[in-house]
């Protein structure tokens, strides 16, 4: 006589399967769109702790408690993971920086928004952070946090144009000073993400204080003061 895998002290002596004998619940089976979010989250945990080529698709296949055929056919790749991590990261901090310049607001309120959007951001997502500001992906090789800055500085360029022609400034020179003003904003991002002291408020009131009240007293002809 054949025995029984099971134990049967189920209802009506049915056969329970052993992991419930041991009050084990099986887990329930993630779908399409479940799994491949939670290997985006188990990405970019990895990612931003060791950067694309210190993680192996073991150490991912491993976290996330799939087989690695499973993420192969998601992403295709540790590369294809890597990729969709960073589009996700870059979609989520250009659609805030995008939602802080949206409405109408004096200059100054809108480089306040767009400083407390990054800063919030980086508080909020700080692995992604870091991931925008590793590797480039093969869909961008000159760096997603590069090309974030580009747009950003596109907007800020339009804003401080009008600024500038409002005051009877050169308005080609707007760009120029755009790169400057996201440059600043993005290297005190940076540092902030490591040091968090003072608060992302005290922060952004300290670079809008540096960058308007410069800009307060802007000279049409600036002029170098050392000697050439």
């Amino acid at each position: 006589m054949s025995k029984s895998t099971g134990t049967t002290d189920g209802p009506g002596n049915l056969p329970v399967r052993p992991e419930a004998a041991a009050g084990r619940i099986p887990r329930s089976r993630m779908t399409g769109p479940q799994r491949r979010s939670q290997l985006i989250e188990v990405g970019r945990a990895l990612f931003a702790m060791r950067g694309l080529d210190g993680t192996t698709i073991e150490e991912i296949a491993a976290s996330a408690g799939v087989s690695k055929p499973v993420i192969y056919e998601h992403f295709g790749s540790k590369e294809g993971l890597y990729t969709q991590v960073v589009e996700y990261e870059f979609r989520i901090l250009l659609a805030d920086i995008n939602n802080a310049l949206a409405d109408e607001a004096k200059p100054r309120v809108l480089v306040e928004r767009a400083a407390l959007a990054l800063l919030t951001y980086i508080e909020e997502r700080t692995d992604g952070f870091r991931i925008l500001m590793r590797d480039a992906p093969p869909s961008q090789p000159e760096g997603a946090f590069s090309t974030l800055l580009s747009h950003v500085t596109a907007r800020v360029e339009h804003i401080l144009s009008d600024e500038f022609a409002r005051r009877g400034f050169s308005a080609a020179d707007g760009a120029m000073y755009a790169q400057m003003l996201v440059g600043m904003v993005a290297m005190t991002g940076q540092w902030w993400q490591d040091a968090r002291q003072p608060d992302k408020r005290a922060v952004a009131a300290h670079l809008v204080n540096l960058a308007w009240n410069g800009l307060t007293g802007l000279k049409k002809e600036p002029e170098l003061r050392s000697e050439p």
